[in-house]
């Protein structure tokens, strides 16, 4: 069953943002990871949604995910999204 991690991002530090999309991509990549969304044009139809920015991205399992998120490389990364951003996240098994 496939991992998947879904975030909702509002960038608050373009400028600071960029280092952290130069640097992710990589590191999903190892971990087997592939981007299905990465920002894109969308319509809000229900509910809240405050972020303008979406992201889904695929993992082979679930604990392939929860690795690469936990993983000593996305660690620092991680930071500097965290740093210049406000993110909702999870990561869900699915088919």
């Amino acid at each position: 069953m496939s991992g998947y991690v879904i975030a909702q991002i509002e960038v608050t530090n373009p400028e600071n943002y960029k280092e952290y999309l130069a640097k992710v991509t990589d590191i999903v990549k190892k971990f087997d990871g592939e981007f299905l969304v990465r920002g894109g044009e969308f319509q809000h139809l229900e509910g809240t949604w405050k972020h303008s920015r979406n992201i889904i991205v695929k993992f082979p399992s679930y604990e392939r995910a929860l690795e690469w998120y936990n993983s000593e490389e996305y660690k620092p990364v991680r930071q500097i999204r965290m740093d210049n951003s406000d993110t909702n996240q999870i990561i869900i098994k699915g088919v």
